[in-house]
Protein backbone atom coordinates (compact mmCIF):
# COMPACT_ATOMS: atom_id res chain seq x y z
CA UNK A 1 0.00 0.00 0.00
CA UNK A 2 1.26 3.59 -0.78
CA UNK A 3 1.82 5.90 2.12
CA UNK A 4 -0.67 9.11 2.63
CA UNK A 5 2.12 11.31 1.14
CA UNK A 6 2.82 8.89 -1.72
CA UNK A 7 -0.96 9.46 -2.88
CA UNK A 8 -0.68 12.61 -2.51
CA UNK A 9 1.81 13.11 -4.99
CA UNK A 10 0.39 10.95 -7.25
CA UNK A 11 -2.79 13.46 -6.80
CA UNK A 12 -0.83 16.51 -7.87
CA UNK A 13 0.91 14.98 -10.31
CA UNK A 14 -2.35 13.41 -12.13
CA UNK A 15 -3.81 16.79 -11.71
CA UNK A 16 -0.72 18.87 -13.36
CA UNK A 17 -0.35 16.49 -15.94
CA UNK A 18 -4.31 17.07 -16.95
CA UNK A 19 -3.86 20.69 -16.34
CA UNK A 20 -0.62 21.35 -18.29
CA UNK A 21 -0.50 18.64 -20.98
CA UNK A 22 3.25 18.56 -20.05
CA UNK A 23 5.16 16.21 -18.01
CA UNK A 24 5.15 16.86 -14.35
CA UNK A 25 9.07 16.75 -12.83
CA UNK A 26 9.65 16.66 -8.83
CA UNK A 27 11.01 21.18 -8.73
CA UNK A 28 7.60 22.03 -10.30
CA UNK A 29 5.56 19.50 -7.92
CA UNK A 30 7.30 21.44 -4.95
CA UNK A 31 6.79 24.43 -6.09
CA UNK A 32 3.20 23.91 -7.45
CA UNK A 33 1.43 22.00 -4.06
CA UNK A 34 1.81 21.99 -0.28
CA UNK A 35 3.30 18.91 0.24
CA UNK A 36 5.40 19.87 2.87
CA UNK A 37 8.80 17.88 1.95
CA UNK A 38 11.74 18.95 0.63
CA UNK A 39 12.17 18.51 -3.81
CA UNK A 40 14.59 15.33 -3.03
CA UNK A 41 12.12 13.52 -0.99
CA UNK A 42 9.31 14.13 -3.64
CA UNK A 43 12.19 12.31 -6.48
CA UNK A 44 12.21 8.86 -3.83
CA UNK A 45 8.37 9.44 -3.49
CA UNK A 46 8.05 9.38 -7.41
CA UNK A 47 10.72 6.67 -8.28
CA UNK A 48 8.39 4.35 -5.92
CA UNK A 49 5.79 5.32 -7.55
CA UNK A 50 7.22 4.78 -11.10
CA UNK A 51 8.48 1.46 -10.01
CA UNK A 52 5.03 0.59 -8.40
CA UNK A 53 3.53 1.37 -12.46
CA UNK A 54 1.78 4.32 -11.29
CA UNK A 55 3.68 6.79 -13.15
CA UNK A 56 6.04 6.63 -16.19
CA UNK A 57 8.70 8.53 -17.91
CA UNK A 58 7.83 9.10 -21.60
CA UNK A 59 11.53 8.97 -23.84
CA UNK A 60 11.60 12.48 -24.34
CA UNK A 61 11.27 14.38 -21.00
CA UNK A 62 12.45 14.34 -17.44
CA UNK A 63 9.47 14.65 -15.87
CA UNK A 64 6.67 11.94 -15.62
CA UNK A 65 3.05 11.20 -16.34
CA UNK A 66 0.21 8.80 -14.72
CA UNK A 67 -0.14 5.42 -15.98
CA UNK A 68 -3.45 3.96 -16.82
CA UNK A 69 -2.89 2.11 -13.24
CA UNK A 70 -2.31 5.54 -12.02
CA UNK A 71 -5.38 7.05 -13.52
CA UNK A 72 -7.08 3.99 -12.02
CA UNK A 73 -5.94 4.49 -8.28
CA UNK A 74 -6.79 8.44 -8.40
CA UNK A 75 -10.06 7.77 -9.81
CA UNK A 76 -10.71 5.33 -6.83
CA UNK A 77 -9.09 6.71 -3.89
CA UNK A 78 -7.84 10.24 -4.94
CA UNK A 79 -10.51 11.83 -7.05
CA UNK A 80 -14.22 13.40 -5.35
CA UNK A 81 -16.84 14.16 -8.18
CA UNK A 82 -16.17 17.70 -8.49
CA UNK A 83 -20.14 19.47 -7.98
CA UNK A 84 -21.49 21.61 -10.70
CA UNK A 85 -21.89 25.35 -10.32
CA UNK A 86 -25.71 26.93 -9.96
CA UNK A 87 -25.01 28.77 -13.17
CA UNK A 88 -23.67 25.42 -14.82
CA UNK A 89 -26.77 23.06 -13.30
CA UNK A 90 -28.96 26.10 -14.55
CA UNK A 91 -27.76 25.75 -18.16
CA UNK A 92 -28.27 22.47 -17.65
CA UNK A 93 -32.17 22.79 -16.59
CA UNK A 94 -33.06 25.45 -19.33
CA UNK A 95 -31.41 23.70 -22.30
CA UNK A 96 -33.04 20.44 -21.09
CA UNK A 97 -36.27 21.41 -20.12
CA UNK A 98 -37.68 22.80 -23.80
CA UNK A 99 -37.31 19.10 -24.96
CA UNK A 100 -40.56 18.64 -26.92
CA UNK A 101 -40.32 14.56 -27.23
CA UNK A 102 -37.85 11.56 -26.58
CA UNK A 103 -35.49 12.12 -29.34
CA UNK A 104 -35.42 15.74 -29.15
CA UNK A 105 -34.42 14.94 -25.22
CA UNK A 106 -31.75 12.36 -26.25
CA UNK A 107 -30.48 14.78 -29.12
CA UNK A 108 -30.17 17.61 -26.53
CA UNK A 109 -28.07 15.49 -23.97
CA UNK A 110 -25.75 14.74 -26.24
CA UNK A 111 -25.22 18.26 -27.35
CA UNK A 112 -24.80 19.56 -23.91
CA UNK A 113 -22.97 16.28 -22.24
CA UNK A 114 -20.08 17.28 -25.50
CA UNK A 115 -20.38 20.87 -24.24
CA UNK A 116 -19.57 20.33 -20.89
CA UNK A 117 -16.87 17.51 -20.96
CA UNK A 118 -15.67 18.61 -24.33
CA UNK A 119 -15.33 14.76 -25.09
CA UNK A 120 -17.61 12.29 -27.10
CA UNK A 121 -21.07 12.30 -25.80
CA UNK A 122 -22.54 8.51 -26.03
CA UNK A 123 -26.60 8.37 -24.99
CA UNK A 124 -28.15 5.01 -25.13
CA UNK A 125 -31.71 5.66 -26.44
CA UNK A 126 -34.25 3.91 -23.57
CA UNK A 127 -34.28 0.43 -23.42
CA UNK A 128 -37.78 -1.32 -24.69
CA UNK A 129 -36.60 -4.06 -22.28
CA UNK A 130 -36.95 -2.43 -19.30
CA UNK A 131 -39.59 -0.06 -20.40
CA UNK A 132 -43.78 -0.10 -19.46
CA UNK A 133 -46.44 0.53 -22.07
CA UNK A 134 -48.04 3.78 -21.10
CA UNK A 135 -50.90 3.00 -23.69
CA UNK A 136 -51.64 1.01 -27.42
CA UNK A 137 -53.05 3.33 -30.08
CA UNK A 138 -54.78 2.02 -32.91
CA UNK A 139 -55.73 3.73 -35.84
CA UNK A 140 -58.56 3.29 -39.14
CA UNK A 141 -56.83 3.98 -42.09
CA UNK A 142 -58.86 2.24 -44.66
CA UNK A 143 -61.68 -0.54 -44.07
CA UNK A 144 -58.85 -2.84 -43.65
CA UNK A 145 -55.96 -1.12 -43.29
CA UNK A 146 -55.01 -0.35 -39.45
CA UNK A 147 -51.93 2.01 -37.64
CA UNK A 148 -50.49 0.48 -34.30
CA UNK A 149 -48.60 3.02 -32.09
CA UNK A 150 -46.59 2.04 -29.26
CA UNK A 151 -46.04 4.95 -26.30
CA UNK A 152 -43.80 3.69 -23.76
CA UNK A 153 -43.74 5.00 -20.02
CA UNK A 154 -40.15 6.56 -21.27
CA UNK A 155 -41.70 8.70 -24.55
CA UNK A 156 -40.45 6.22 -26.85
CA UNK A 157 -43.28 6.02 -29.49
CA UNK A 158 -43.16 3.42 -31.94
CA UNK A 159 -45.52 3.01 -35.10
CA UNK A 160 -46.26 -0.02 -37.31
CA UNK A 161 -48.89 -0.07 -40.46
CA UNK A 162 -51.03 -3.47 -40.44
CA UNK A 163 -52.98 -5.07 -43.04
CA UNK A 164 -56.28 -6.92 -42.26
CA UNK A 165 -57.98 -9.88 -43.80
CA UNK A 166 -60.45 -8.67 -43.94
CA UNK A 167 -62.96 -4.97 -42.73
CA UNK A 168 -62.75 -4.70 -38.90
CA UNK A 169 -65.65 -1.93 -37.88
CA UNK A 170 -64.95 0.59 -35.59
CA UNK A 171 -67.10 -0.92 -32.85
CA UNK A 172 -64.65 -3.77 -32.78
CA UNK A 173 -62.33 -1.66 -33.23
CA UNK A 174 -62.71 0.43 -30.03
CA UNK A 175 -63.44 -2.54 -28.38
CA UNK A 176 -60.27 -4.29 -29.07
CA UNK A 177 -58.29 -1.00 -28.20
CA UNK A 178 -59.57 -0.79 -25.18
CA UNK A 179 -59.48 -4.75 -23.96
CA UNK A 180 -55.43 -4.47 -24.88
CA UNK A 181 -54.98 -1.12 -23.34
CA UNK A 182 -56.51 -2.66 -19.99
CA UNK A 183 -54.71 -5.81 -19.95
CA UNK A 184 -50.70 -3.57 -20.99
CA UNK A 185 -50.82 -0.18 -19.65
CA UNK A 186 -48.29 -0.33 -16.93
CA UNK A 187 -46.95 -3.72 -17.25
CA UNK A 188 -43.34 -4.42 -18.59
CA UNK A 189 -42.67 -5.73 -22.51
CA UNK A 190 -41.45 -9.03 -20.94
CA UNK A 191 -44.93 -9.98 -19.27
CA UNK A 192 -47.09 -8.53 -22.61
CA UNK A 193 -46.88 -11.87 -24.35
CA UNK A 194 -48.59 -14.05 -21.51
CA UNK A 195 -50.76 -11.50 -20.71
CA UNK A 196 -52.59 -11.05 -24.51
CA UNK A 197 -52.11 -14.66 -25.53
CA UNK A 198 -56.32 -15.80 -24.98
CA UNK A 199 -57.37 -12.06 -26.22
CA UNK A 200 -58.71 -13.28 -29.74
CA UNK A 201 -60.74 -15.97 -28.06
CA UNK A 202 -63.01 -13.62 -26.83
CA UNK A 203 -64.14 -12.22 -29.89
CA UNK A 204 -66.44 -13.13 -32.75
CA UNK A 205 -64.72 -15.45 -34.66
CA UNK A 206 -64.76 -13.55 -37.89
CA UNK A 207 -62.78 -10.68 -36.22
CA UNK A 208 -60.24 -13.50 -34.17
CA UNK A 209 -58.10 -13.25 -37.35
CA UNK A 210 -57.44 -9.18 -37.48
CA UNK A 211 -56.81 -9.46 -33.72
CA UNK A 212 -54.88 -12.33 -34.36
CA UNK A 213 -52.67 -9.83 -36.35
CA UNK A 214 -52.75 -6.73 -34.55
CA UNK A 215 -51.48 -8.93 -31.57
CA UNK A 216 -48.21 -10.50 -33.29
CA UNK A 217 -47.74 -6.73 -34.87
CA UNK A 218 -47.23 -5.16 -31.17
CA UNK A 219 -45.38 -8.62 -30.22
CA UNK A 220 -42.94 -8.25 -33.24
CA UNK A 221 -42.60 -4.53 -32.04
CA UNK A 222 -41.68 -5.32 -28.64
CA UNK A 223 -38.81 -7.96 -29.89
CA UNK A 224 -37.60 -5.77 -32.88
CA UNK A 225 -37.67 -2.59 -30.42
CA UNK A 226 -34.96 -4.47 -28.11
CA UNK A 227 -32.66 -3.95 -30.61
CA UNK A 228 -30.72 -1.03 -28.82
CA UNK A 229 -30.07 2.61 -30.31
CA UNK A 230 -27.52 5.13 -29.20
CA UNK A 231 -26.53 9.03 -30.29
CA UNK A 232 -23.07 10.26 -30.78
CA UNK A 233 -21.91 13.91 -30.43
CA UNK A 234 -18.82 15.91 -30.13
CA UNK A 235 -16.46 13.43 -32.24
CA UNK A 236 -15.11 16.71 -33.30
CA UNK A 237 -13.54 17.29 -29.78
CA UNK A 238 -11.00 14.56 -29.87
CA UNK A 239 -9.10 16.58 -32.89
CA UNK A 240 -8.10 18.95 -29.65
CA UNK A 241 -6.45 15.96 -28.44
CA UNK A 242 -4.15 14.78 -30.99
CA UNK A 243 -1.44 14.20 -29.31
CA UNK A 244 -2.86 12.30 -26.26
CA UNK A 245 -3.24 9.51 -28.75
CA UNK A 246 0.02 7.43 -29.86
CA UNK A 247 0.47 7.23 -33.62
CA UNK A 248 -2.93 8.35 -34.55
CA UNK A 249 -6.25 8.75 -33.85
CA UNK A 250 -8.35 6.88 -36.38
CA UNK A 251 -8.74 3.71 -33.81
CA UNK A 252 -10.29 5.88 -31.75
CA UNK A 253 -12.60 7.00 -34.67
CA UNK A 254 -13.43 3.58 -36.02
CA UNK A 255 -14.28 1.99 -32.59
CA UNK A 256 -16.63 5.18 -32.24
CA UNK A 257 -18.24 4.43 -35.67
CA UNK A 258 -19.00 1.11 -34.27
CA UNK A 259 -22.23 1.26 -32.05
CA UNK A 260 -21.84 -2.52 -31.01
CA UNK A 261 -18.69 -1.48 -29.46
CA UNK A 262 -20.23 0.94 -27.64
CA UNK A 263 -23.34 -0.67 -27.10
CA UNK A 264 -20.94 -3.29 -25.60
CA UNK A 265 -18.99 -0.37 -23.19
CA UNK A 266 -22.40 0.73 -21.96
CA UNK A 267 -23.18 -2.84 -21.40
CA UNK A 268 -20.54 -3.42 -19.33
CA UNK A 269 -20.98 -0.32 -17.39
CA UNK A 270 -24.71 -1.60 -16.98
CA UNK A 271 -23.92 -4.57 -15.73
CA UNK A 272 -21.72 -3.00 -12.63
CA UNK A 273 -24.71 -1.94 -11.25
CA UNK A 274 -27.94 -0.15 -12.18
CA UNK A 275 -27.36 3.87 -11.84
CA UNK A 276 -24.31 3.69 -10.59
CA UNK A 277 -21.03 5.38 -12.39
CA UNK A 278 -18.69 3.39 -14.41
CA UNK A 279 -14.83 4.57 -15.53
CA UNK A 280 -12.96 2.54 -17.41
CA UNK A 281 -9.29 3.72 -18.27
CA UNK A 282 -7.19 2.84 -20.96
CA UNK A 283 -6.51 -1.29 -21.16
CA UNK A 284 -9.47 -1.67 -19.10
CA UNK A 285 -11.75 -1.00 -22.52
CA UNK A 286 -11.65 -4.02 -23.76
CA UNK A 287 -11.61 -2.77 -27.58
CA UNK A 288 -8.41 -2.31 -28.88
CA UNK A 289 -9.11 1.17 -30.90
CA UNK A 290 -10.21 2.31 -27.55
CA UNK A 291 -7.36 1.65 -25.18
CA UNK A 292 -5.64 4.84 -25.21
CA UNK A 293 -9.13 5.99 -24.01
CA UNK A 294 -11.31 6.13 -20.95
CA UNK A 295 -15.12 5.89 -20.55
CA UNK A 296 -17.28 7.41 -18.23
CA UNK A 297 -20.51 6.09 -18.04
CA UNK A 298 -23.56 6.67 -15.59
CA UNK A 299 -27.11 5.50 -15.64
CA UNK A 300 -30.38 7.36 -15.78
CA UNK A 301 -34.48 6.86 -15.62
CA UNK A 302 -36.71 7.51 -13.58
CA UNK A 303 -36.63 6.01 -10.18
CA UNK A 304 -34.07 3.48 -8.90
CA UNK A 305 -34.20 1.53 -12.19
CA UNK A 306 -31.41 3.05 -14.96
CA UNK A 307 -33.76 2.33 -18.53
CA UNK A 308 -30.24 3.19 -19.88
CA UNK A 309 -26.90 4.57 -20.03
CA UNK A 310 -25.26 7.80 -21.13
CA UNK A 311 -21.36 8.64 -20.78
CA UNK A 312 -18.38 10.06 -22.76
CA UNK A 313 -15.12 9.29 -24.52
CA UNK A 314 -12.31 10.73 -24.16
CA UNK A 315 -8.47 10.66 -23.67
CA UNK A 316 -7.22 8.86 -20.42
CA UNK A 317 -5.68 12.63 -19.41
CA UNK A 318 -8.93 13.74 -18.83
CA UNK A 319 -10.30 15.58 -15.86
CA UNK A 320 -11.91 12.75 -14.22
CA UNK A 321 -13.98 14.71 -11.35
CA UNK A 322 -15.16 17.39 -13.77
CA UNK A 323 -16.09 14.78 -16.12
CA UNK A 324 -17.99 12.41 -13.53
CA UNK A 325 -19.95 15.44 -11.84
CA UNK A 326 -21.18 16.73 -15.61
CA UNK A 327 -22.26 13.29 -16.62
CA UNK A 328 -23.56 12.31 -13.09
CA UNK A 329 -26.10 15.54 -12.99
CA UNK A 330 -26.59 15.46 -17.05
CA UNK A 331 -27.83 11.80 -15.84
CA UNK A 332 -30.05 13.18 -13.32
CA UNK A 333 -31.91 15.75 -14.99
CA UNK A 334 -32.81 13.12 -17.99
CA UNK A 335 -33.74 10.80 -15.38
CA UNK A 336 -36.21 13.63 -14.20
CA UNK A 337 -37.93 14.66 -17.11
CA UNK A 338 -38.74 11.07 -17.99
CA UNK A 339 -39.91 10.99 -15.03
CA UNK A 340 -42.39 14.18 -15.47
CA UNK A 341 -43.13 13.18 -19.36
Amino acid sequence: MLSERRLEVLRAIVQDYVGTEEPVGSKALTERHKLGVSPATVRNDMAVLEEEGFIAQPHTSAGRIPTDKGYRLFVDKLAGVKPLSSPERRAIQNFLDGAVDLDDVVGRTVRLLAQLTRQVAVVQYPSLTRSTVRHVELLPLAPARLMLVLITDTGRVEQRMIDCAAPFGDTSLADLRARLNSRVVGRRFADVPQLVQDLPDSFEAEDRGTVSTVLSTLLETLVEETEERLVIGGTANLTRFGHDFPLTIRPVLEALEEHVVLLKLLGEAKESGGMGMTVRIGHENAHEGLNSTSVVAVGYGSGDEAVAKLGVVGPTRMDYPGTMGAVRAVARYVGQILAES
